[in-house]
């Protein structure tokens, strides 16, 4: 690769999951804009060189942008924007008042005629309305004169602990189709691969690893740390810890004796990581997936690890905020392997 920089813009970036993927592969991210104070604050934190926004998207005109930018240009716009209203009528959703995020995706898409975007969503947006929705916003972004493709990706292929499907839409200005990254060769990275190092206990912040990496993975989110935060850990009551415990390893509430499965009415209730298997998706902190081994929910740097968030990435405000904040994310190393096939196709 030459050292051609390309400046990025970051909508609905949340905490900086996918900000920290494209920094990590070559481009310089300038703004992150979200209306969640929790995210902006942790994405402050990490992200030292870019500049944040506290806003609503629905509400905020690019050109408002403007004086935080700069002279520099734009040429990449990333962003996942919520898509709960999403209407399959039949009118192009791009005009439906409960889509304002979306439309205003694609607002700052055709103010600032990037040279590529990328949005990130659900995998089903591709097959709500028998792919009503997904041939608008192809249609949408062909209108702005972007050849837009789109494509499932499963978090795991790409290095990350985790098997989290999610749907990309990719569009260049040059005419050029853009090639989705092809998955990675190696074996798939386990959950205790991803955390076994870390301890049953609630550790305090900048206290010291209390053993060393336990495998490749471990020492690639230690790289640049030197000490372990976020690692406090929940307490629960012992009815929780008693049932929990009664879980095997990758097992759930269907391994429990018949009086205890209907004890949580959700078909997700006292699951247990797989230790042997990527985890799976990592969502916004509720309290019904535990750690393989450890009778509890797992921490936030547990949980940010099996999303590949790396060690040096601080986690902001409350602990049930950071579970969301994290559960929220783009994986970075997901992202990452988008970022640089994009970068090498520019």
């Amino acid at each position: 690769m030459d050292s051609k920089r390309y400046n990025v813009i970051d909508l609905f970036c949340g905490c900086g999951g996918f900000s920290l993927g494209f920094e990590n592969a070559g481009f310089d991210v300038l703004l992150g804009i979200d209306n969640w104070k929790d995210a902006i604050k942790t994405f402050q934190h990490n992200h030292k060189k870019s500049k944040t926004l506290l806003a609503d998207l629905s509400l905020l005109e690019p050109s408002e942008t403007l004086k935080l930018l700069g002279d520099n240009s734009v040429d990449i716009v990333i962003g996942g924007p919520p898509c709960q209203g999403f209407s399959i009528a039949g009118k192009r959703i791009v005009n439906d008042s409960r889509n304002k995020l979306y439309r205003n995706f694609v607002h700052f898409v055709d103010y600032y005629k990037p040279k590529a975007f990328v949005m990130e969503n659900v995998p089903n947006i591709l097959s709500i309305g028998g792919g009503l929705i997904r041939d608008s916003i192809l249609d949408d972004f062909s209108r702005l004169g972007y050849t837009p493709v789109f494509k499932v990706l499963t978090a795991s292929d790409y290095g990350v602990p985790q098997n989290r499907r999610r749907a990309f839409f990719v569009g260049l200005l040059n005419g050029q189709r853009f090639e989705f990254p092809i998955a990675f060769e190696s074996e798939k990275v386990t959950s205790s691969q991803a955390i076994s190092d870390l301890p049953e206990t609630t550790v305090n912040d900048g206290e010291d690893y209390p053993i060393p990496p336990q495998s490749a993975y471990q020492r690639l989110m230690r790289q640049n740390s030197k000490n372990l935060n976020n690692h406090q850990t929940t307490a629960h009551n012992q009815t929780t810890i008693d049932i929990i415990s009664l879980v095997p390893d990758g097992g759930n509430y269907k391994d429990l004796p018949t009086k205890l499965q209907d004890t949580r009415k959700v078909n997700i209730a006292w699951t247990r990581l797989n230790s042997q298997k990527p985890s799976f998706t990592i969502d916004t902190g509720h309290r019904h997936h535990f750690h393989y081994l450890y009778n509890r929910i797992p921490t936030a740097r547990e949980s940010a690890r099996l999303q590949s968030f790396p060690d040096d990435f601080f986690f902001t405000c409350s602990r049930t905020s950071q579970l969301k904040q994290i559960g929220n994310a783009v994986p970075p190393l997901m992202a990452k392997a988008l970022a640089s096939s994009l970068y090498e196709q520019l």
